[in-house]
């Protein structure tokens, strides 16, 4: 069955009152014939729903979308892209434990591997991901996972997925990749040997900036223990926020073409501007990437990165002189947004260690919408022909 009539035939199972679209059901809990009928369903000797902080419903329709759109066994969502993130490490690790992860990660990733995980014992190397070559200088005999992000936010920096999940298999550590940017539309980390892959929702999964939600999706053993440490700890996905990713689902196809035609059609416009030092796509020729996103991408995404130059203060002037793009945190919307990663997604870093995510004073991030090209191509000129 291909991509989209999985995404759009896959429900759960009707209702007594036979709907044709899936119902929402914003209930806390859920009741049973008898006392016999409520024990066996919490001994798993009966199928059944208990508590929506387990499950629900509408986050067990989405998370069997998500798993058949990666090509994996199962998946376990959660309320955000972050508490996927986190899910995917904690029931993995121990106080004395390493995570080796690729350098240019999203900027909240980064502030759990350097503020929060040192506080529990647990050490990180940053290693440059596109350089196989030196990963092995990261490990240690306490290393326990690889972490990454292909394509990376927000330098669109690819990490070759064949060469990092035969890393990991040669060296016995669990493998996840953060495949937010890419969607299982355009890229299914598992054909590669990935344990995990993990989704922020709120992105291009919702596709119009609602909802928020995350996902975890992986084999039947690792996702159960996400799923037994997400039941203990509480970052469930509501029913509501569950059901509308799960209908988003239905459009993500048809949205990423539109993402990709526009962010490519961008990118060619952009590229020359006397205004601009570089512009960075991963489906155009010069990116240096471009054969490695060629064989595991199935087109570009729908992010474009650009330098002004002038550094900040460009960056800034940019910004301002936009009429029609949005000036906000997310991303992945149908509308066209733009930001300025190293004064705000990335400010808490410093100036070192954001160079060393490939994220330059004068770099600006565009997640193309689904607007008209001309629309989206015509407000970044005029407001670069301001600066």
């Amino acid at each position: 069955m291909h991509f989209d009539t999985k995404a759009i035939r896959q429900q759960m199972s009707r209702t007594p009152f036979r709907e044709h679209a899936t119902p929402i059901f914003p209930t806390s809990s859920f009741v049973y014939d008898n006392a016999e009928q409520m024990r066996a369903v919490f001994a798993n000797e009966e199928q059944g729903y208990i508590y929506s902080r387990f499950v629900n419903p509408n986050a067990n329709e989405f998370e069997v979308k998500m798993a058949s759109l990666e090509d994996m066994d199962a998946c376990f969502s959660t309320a955000s892209g972050m508490s996927a993130v986190f899910a995917s490490f904690m029931p993995f690790l121990n106080a004395g434990d390493h995570i080796l992860s690729s350098r240019a990660i999203f900027g909240s990733t980064y502030r759990l591997m350097t503020n929060w995980f040192p506080r529990w014992n647990i050490e990180h190397t940053f290693v440059d991901g596109q350089n196989p070559e030196i990963w092995e200088r990261g490990l240690k005999k306490n290393t326990k996972l690889f972490y990454l992000e292909t394509p990376s936010n927000p330098g669109l920096e690819l990490i070759d997925l064949e060469k990092a999940s035969a890393f990991c298999r040669a060296h016995n550590i669990l493998f996840i990749v953060d495949n937010c940017f890419a969607t299982p539309y355009l890229q299914k980390p598992a054909q590669y040997g990935a344990d995990l892959s993990i989704h922020s929702a709120t992105k291009f999964i919702d596709g119009q900036g609602r909802v928020l939600g995350g996902a975890v999706c992986g084999s039947e053993d690792l996702v159960q223990q996400v799923k037994g440490f997400c039941r203990a700890t509480g970052p469930s996905i509501s029913p509501f926020n569950a059901w509308l990713l799960s209908k988003s689902l239905e459009t993500l196809g048809v949205r990423m073409d539109r993402h990709c035609s526009n962010a490519f059609e961008l990118c060619q416009i952009l590229k020359g501007h006397s205004k601009i030092n570089w512009v960075k796509y991963p489906f155009d020729t010069d990116h240096p990437q471009y054969d490695l996103a060629t064989k595991q991408m199935s087109q570009g995404g729908g992010i474009v990165c650009f330098e002004l130059k002038g550094g900040v203060e460009k960056g800034v002037d940019f910004l301002n002189n936009l009429k029609l793009l949005s000036l906000t945190a997310n991303l992945g919307d149908s509308r066209s947004i733009a930001s300025h990663p190293s004064s705000t997604t990335h400010a808490k870093l410093t100036e070192e260690q954001r160079l060393e995510a490939g994220i330059t004073n004068g770099m600006i991030r565009i997640s193309v919408g689904l607007e008209h090209k001309e629309d989206i191509c015509n407000d970044i000129l005029q407001s670069l022909d301001k600066l």
